[in-house]
């Protein structure tokens, strides 16, 4: 096991990290950016190190800088984390070539499914159903072709999109040219590759992933599906275990494509594979969801297993102690993922209590938010015996929460775990579009009565 870990991360994961460390009696370096110096991950690791400024480029995506740390500090591991660069082939190779181990995927293996055309080609050759659509596109005219052949409404897609950006939906011809270049444009910002292609836009549909986690002997378990379709423009809002709306039947298809997948991508460690279900239970491979999760927790809730701690072992070699027989889902879990929606700073914090309410967070009073990252304040997590009860605990829990001098979406969650559609668990993607397009053709029609 190892003695000592290089954290390459922020915010509450890094904390999150840190504390199954602590757990495992395993030292932590923090690293850090001028912007994060006062951070609570700086105070709770052993030790601290800064990289750069504030920018994320000059900062936390720089795999050179994070590798000179882990060197200047004498660690045996670094962990990415999720986002920055949890699914870098280039961190993950730098690791390797510096005889530091990289917890989470080998470096061939990101390069083999990272780039999420590549996978595409990897699964459909394994005999697994892909979403149709196209390669790379070469320019806006030849998108625009491949529209014409996929039917609207079609996604463009970034290569190396995540968290919905590089990634727009588009219903006509008229807007391919515009949406290939602002997609491409803001892939090419994000993520230094601007590379398109294009699927089929496939709704109404669910957006479910399967939990895997695979030791070096080629042990796979499953950890049961969470259902990820509450979305606004394709960044996942909310997030359940099990998804309410999957027949036993599409299930256990799903666990089975799953390992599949998993297979084909000779995956070890732990990783999610995405898929969307269509309203006649036709199942599509999305992407492989290389590492950590954001969504973890709420696997973590309903199989009791620490999937932090289960990642660190595996890259240290230990081998699972636990089968397939060995994991029982025991009721719901819900997360709520609570944004910011400006900058701000925390005036006042109140978290929510009870048994099995948890909150993922880096924050604290008087804690004033870097304009440089993302905007999550932190996981909202509840576990139920049922789901009637997590929804129940859900709602409550959100009422005690308080996050004064920070503009939030805590009323936002509010209404969307009170909204009928959604306690009945027949929601899909397109959930919040739809409810949004509801309330705005209220509005309008009030408006015309008044000035009628």
């Amino acid at each position: 096991m190892f003695s000592k870990i290089l954290i390459a991360n922020r915010g509450e994961i890094a904390i999150r990290i840190i504390r199954a460390c602590k757990e495992m009696g395993i030292e932590t370096v923090a690293v850090f950016s001028e912007a994060d110096k006062s951070a609570m991950h700086v105070a709770l690791a052993d030790e601290s190190i800064c990289i750069g400024s504030a920018e994320a480029s000059k900062s936390y995506l720089d795999a050179e800088r994070i590798v000179s740390a882990a060197l200047a500090t004498k660690v045996q591991a670094i962990h990415p984390g999720y986002g920055f660069l949890s699914e870098s082939s280039r961190l993950a190779a730098l690791c390797e070539k510096n005889q530091i181990a990289f917890i989470g995927p080998k470096s061939q293996v990101l390069s083999k499914v990272g780039d999420k055309d590549k996978a595409r080609q990897v699964m459909s050759a394994a005999g697994i159903k892909v979403i149709p659509g196209t390669g790379i596109l070469a320019d806006e005219k030849e998108a625009l072709d491949a529209a014409e052949k996929i039917g609207y409404p079609v996604m463009l897609k970034a290569r190396a999109g995540r968290e919905g950006k590089g990634l727009r939906v588009v219903n006509e011809p008229a807007d391919i040219e515009i949406s290939f270049q602002m997609a491409s444009r803001e892939a090419q910002d994000a993520f230094g590759d601007g590379a398109m292609y294009m699927e089929k836009c496939i709704v109404p549909a669910r957006h479910i992933e399967v939990q895997l986690i695979i030791d070096e002997l080629g042990h796979t378990v499953c950890l049961g599906e969470r259902d990820s379709s509450v979305q606004r423009n394709y960044q996942k809002l909310l997030d359940e275990a099990p998804s309410p709306g999957c027949s036993e039947a599409v299930r256990l298809e799903l666990y089975e494509l799953a390992q599949k997948a998993a297979k084909a991508a000779d995956y070890i460690g732990v990783g999610s594979v995405e898929f969307l279900v269509d309203t006649d239970e036709n199942i599509f491979f999305m992407e492989i969801n290389l590492g950590l999760q954001a969504e973890h927790g709420v696997s973590e809730q309903v199989t009791s297993i620490d999937i932090v701690k289960w990642q660190i072992r595996i890259a240290a070699g230990v081998a699972l102690d636990f089968t397939q027989d060995d994991i029982v889902l025991r009721g719901c879990s819900i997360q709520c993922r609570i944004n910011a929606t400006a900058t701000g700073k925390v005036a006042f914090l109140h978290l929510p209590g009870g048994p099995e309410v948890r909150f993922d967070s880096a924050l604290w009073n008087g804690y004033e938010m870097p304009s440089y990252y993302d905007m999550l304040l932190g996981k909202l997590m509840v576990h139920a015996a049922t789901r009637e009860e997590a929804i129940r605990k859900m709602h409550a829990a959100l009422c005690e929460l308080v996050i004064d001098g920070v503009k939030k979406n805590i009323d936002e969650h509010i209404g969307l775990v009170s909204d009928s559609k959604f306690q009945s668990g027949a929601y899909h993607v397109d959930f919040i579009a739809r409810k949004v397009s509801s309330i705005n053709a209220h509005e309008t029609k009030s408006v015309k009565r008044l000035e009628g």
